[in-house]
């Protein structure tokens, strides 16, 4: 039956070598079994059917079935027609009009044979009326036999070959007709009796051609558990190999630096989320497992000093330690941050970015060889193949959705052993996401602020309503604090977008006359924008008129108000992200999202979720939901292609989970992936990997 589902498409009758290139080109079907996986997206009920007296405007799609009475064909416009014909069942007459393919419908419809009429109802001049309904010959289809039809979403192109949704259905119809034998199960009866799943072979032939809604509801259940269920395996079995093959180094004790910290220089009491996570990382730095572990935390949270924590573990036990920050902005300000934090202590902190050059940067390469230097921090530059260290026990990543998979791993290379891995993260990820994006890494949160932070309140204004919010600009500068205005510059590349922020910068110059603003966007010279940045930390600067370079970075604790102009153009995690810029010191802090007044349902939504909610979680978990995973910041870095063909990661959160149980329970009671009784899942897993799934990626 493999073979079967492996032949080329252009073998299927109705098919062809023409349609098969608009079919491989438009939808990428090229076999019998991409066509079996090209599902519809949504059914129409086609079991019942009205008279048309029963017809009113509001019904959904609905089918009636009559006779053609007589056609009226008037000219429109310049080779435009209108042509209606009436139409009736017996028991009233209602119309059927199309504006375009006239002479194609009068062509083929003949008065006083019976059609089924299928279409949306509306009303026009007191009379029903079908817009370009779909007709079928009431004799060639046996009503009872359509049940529920499916559509299927096609292109311009298509439907200019003749390739609808219609079209789609006769070939789907076609190919179930010709699997005269079931094809072969790819689950185990003890996963499908258990869970009660449908078989394969079911649950194909009844998402195409159902007879009720719950057969719908059956094939989606089989065939998504199985999408989730191997792309959960696939990440189990990656991180059960990496757990057996790499030992980790154990860190059996905290000495004196990390008690002398503790003791001396922590200015005040761990929230119950850091010492929890606390708890989490110690277990597995002394369990012999590399540590991998994902950090989340929203902005503020704590996360660097949890992390520095670890670190001072790790130099207890004799080894050096390392944090890697996306740009070199972040990374001066992490070294700011440990350095403040372990005044008074006797541990070398070294910076590693493309600034630190000539003999600067061979005198610290030097110190990491010696292992004079305990804690390095920098940029990417870390990872490069003269950066070596004596003894590298902990590698730290921040922001780890702006580093990949492959990153990561370089890392391991820096030491004899892989060292301990924790990614931080103030981008918080849906469970459900972590789950298959970071599979391999353990998860911990931080999801509790420290005492005394006021949350911060986002307050909706329309662009109209500028004059009031520069004032309230004014009054909060004339407090002695600062505020960001950010312009939605999306793509460093968009011209207009980068002139409307030099506009702006001007227009707010005139605005403001009476403070000093700073400007920052990513066309800007590394040196300049840091220059820039530098002035408005230092308080030089009131105002900083920027772009979303400042989504990641820095700590100003005075500044106050955050502005997002034109806030519609920005997804909730990127708004979440730059509201976390404020809301650093113990002043009461506002985030002003400011759109036009046409807004769509949607953009609207995503305004009053952040209105209502400073929780990083919630709103990632709508983020998820508005826009899916493929749309999310961090998703593309992790290299998995999300290419699940009906299976949905932010809806299906119950079946990832039910998918990732019983792919653990496998895992754990067959970890060497050789028992007879799970041939069947490792053959197809195999199978699996040489397909068009980025299953590497994953891993």
């Amino acid at each position: 039956m493999y073979d079967f589902l492996q032949q080329d498409i252009k073998f299927l009758p109705g098919v062809g070598p023409r349609r098969k290139e608009i079919l491989s080109k438009e939808l990428g079907i090229n076999s019998f079994g991409d066509l079996l996986e090209y599902y519809p997206y949504k059914y129409v009920d086609r079991t019942h059917v009205y008279t048309i007296r029963e017809l009113t405007p509001d019904m959904a799609f609905v089918q009636v079935v009559g006779e053609v009475l007589s056609f009226d064909e008037t000219t429109i416009g310049p080779r435009k027609k209108r042509l209606v014909a009436r139409f009736s069942d017996g028991t009233a007459v209602c119309e059927l009009v199309w504006f375009n393919s006239t002479k194609y419908v009068r062509d083929n419809l003949h008065p006083h044979t019976r059609y089924v009429v299928f279409g949306k109802p509306g009303l026009f001049n007191g009379r029903i009326q079908f817009s370009h309904p779909e007709m079928d010959e009431a004799d060639k289809i046996e009503l009872n036999d359509m049940g529920m039809q499916p559509y299927y979403i096609t292109t311009e192109k298509m439907k200019k070959a003749g390739l609808t949704s219609r079209a789609v259905e006769r070939m789907t119809k076609t190919l179930i007709a010709k699997m005269t034998v079931s094809l072969e199960e790819t689950l185990p009866q003890f996963i499908t009796g258990r869970l009660h799943l449908i078989s394969r072979d079911e649950a194909f032939r009844k998402i195409h051609y159902p007879k009720t809604a719950d057969d719908v509801s059956k094939a989606k259940m089989r065939l998504k558990f199985e999408e989730l269920f191997y792309v959960q395996l696939n990440i189990l079995r990656y991180a059960s190999d990496h757990r057996r093959k790499y030992r980790g180094y154990i860190f059996s004790h905290v000495g004196d630096q990390f008690n002398w910290f503790y003791k001396n220089n922590l200015k005040f009491e761990l929230t119950g989320a850091q010492k929890r996570v606390m708890h989490e990382i110690r277990a597995d730095m002394k369990s012999g497992r590399q540590m991998n572990r994902l950090l989340q935390g929203d902005v503020g949270s704590g996360k660097t000093l949890v992390a520095l924590m670890s670190m001072l573990i790790a130099i207890d036990n004799g080894f050096q330690a390392c944090i890697m920050a996306p740009t070199e902005i972040l990374a001066e300000q992490h070294l700011q941050t440990i350095r403040a934090f372990l005044s008074g202590m006797h541990i070398r902190v070294e910076l590693l970015t493309g600034i630190v050059k000539g003999k600067r940067r061979q005198a610290v390469l030097d110190s990491l060889i010696s292992g004079e230097t305990h804690i390095l921090v920098g940029t990417h530059a870390i990872i490069e193949d003269n950066v070596q260290f004596r003894r590298l026990g902990l590698a730290v990543i921040d922001e780890q959705h702006r580093f990949g998979v492959a990153q990561r791993a370089r890392l391991w290379t820096k030491s004899e052993n892989p060292p301990h891995i924790l990614v931080m993260t103030a981008t918080p990820i849906p469970r459900t996401l972590a789950m298959t994006i970071y599979g391999d890494l353990d998860v911990s949160v931080i999801d509790e602020l420290p005492p005394g932070r006021k949350p911060i309140a986002t307050i909706h204004k329309y662009d109209d309503q500028m004059t009031s919010l520069y004032q309230g600009i004014r009054d909060q500068i004339h407090r002695g604090r600062q505020v960001y205005i950010v312009f939605p510059v999306i793509k460093e590349s968009e011209k207009s977008d980068l002139k409307n922020l030099e506009q702006g910068y001007e227009a707010l110059l005139e605005v403001f006359p009476e403070f000093r603003l700073s400007k920052v966007h990513g066309k800007m010279k590394d040196k300049e924008k840091e220059a820039e940045m530098d002035k408005f930390v230092n308080g030089d600067t009131q105002i900083l008129v920027a772009t979303t370079v400042i989504e990641v970075g820095v700590n100003v604790p005075n500044a106050s108000v955050m502005v997002i102009l034109d806030a519609q153009r920005f997804g909730l995690s990127q708004l979440h992200q730059l509201r976390g810029r404020v809301g650093r010191g113990a002043e009461q802090s506002y985030c002003i999202l400011v759109t036009n007044h046409k807004l769509t349902k949607e953009t609207k939504r995503r305004i009053d979720i952040m209105c209502d909610t400073n929780d990083g979680f919630q709103i990632a978990e709508a983020d998820l939901k508005l826009r899916g995973p493929g749309d999310l910041e961090g998703t593309q870095q992790s290299g998995i292609a999300f290419d699940l063909k009906i299976a949905d990661i932010a809806r299906d959160g119950q079946i990832v989970q039910l998918a990732r149980d019983e792919a653990q329970k496998i895992i754990d009671d067959d970890p060497e992936c050789n028992k007879a009784e799970y041939k069947l899942l490792w053959d197809r897993l195999k199978v699996l990997r040489n397909t068009n799934i980025n299953w590497a990626a994953i891993s």
